[in-house]
């Protein structure tokens, strides 16, 4: 575990998807990276910095399919770097602690920022993580999303898709399938943003009505 190198130059190599998750510290982000890597659990500190980890799932709609996933700190001095990771991205996941709901605002305040951030791309779709359901206090989904999404409608309507997943990153519930989730939003998102193009090519050279008819000579 560490900060490998890896290289935002692959994001246009086919084949190859860059994943950046985010989200406050101790929210699980590097035992969800690690668990999507070893397919286990493993004991994680904080992170100061990053962690990079390269998987290409060999089942699913997934398979073969190279990810870089990039885990990056999420101490309040480092969160000023996210943006420097969600440029080049194919998705963001945002992880949070489904269990502290004291953090919840502080949670939906970095969520914000992020969904109205000129530095993601409209087409990459972000996931909401809600991670260690398996304690007491966890909130479910429909809380979740409620609490942390309230207010984002009309930025999410523009264009990017939030999808909330619970999960825990101890166990493995709810990430069994992670990698054709992902990549199914990435496709789905590529393809609405195609659709969505080709309509405003096609409004901007349609005929108005004022020309219809007329010869031009």
């Amino acid at each position: 575990m560490g900060n490998k190198i890896s290289t935002f130059g692959d994001f246009f190599q086919p084949g190859h998807m860059q994943i950046v998750i985010v989200g406050l510290d101790n929210a699980g982000k590097s035992t969800i990276l690690y668990r999507l890597k070893l397919g286990r659990y493993v004991t994680t500190m904080p992170t100061i910095g990053f962690n990079c980890e390269k998987i290409r799932p060999s089942y699913g709609t997934a398979k073969g399919i190279s990810f870089s996933l990039w885990d990056v700190g999420g101490q309040d001095k480092i969160r000023p770097l996210w943006k420097s990771y969600i440029r080049h991205t194919h998705a963001i996941l945002f992880v949070v602690d489904s269990s502290d709901e004291e953090r919840f605002e502080e949670a939906k305040v970095e969520l914000s920022n992020l969904i109205r951030s000129n530095e993601i791309s409209s087409q990459a779709p972000i996931v909401l993580l809600a991670n260690k359901q398996d304690l007491p206090l966890a909130k479910s989904k429909l809380e979740i999303e409620k609490r942390l999404t309230a207010g984002q409608e009309n930025f999410l309507l523009n264009g990017h898709s939030l999808t909330v997943v619970p999960c825990c990153a101890v166990s493995g519930d709810g990430l069994d399938d992670f990698f054709d989730l992902i990549y199914d939003l990435i496709i789905k998102s590529r393809k609405s943003a195609k659709m969505k193009n080709k309509s405003i090519v096609g409004t901007l050279t349609a005929p108005t009505s004022s020309s219809k008819g007329m010869n031009f000579r």
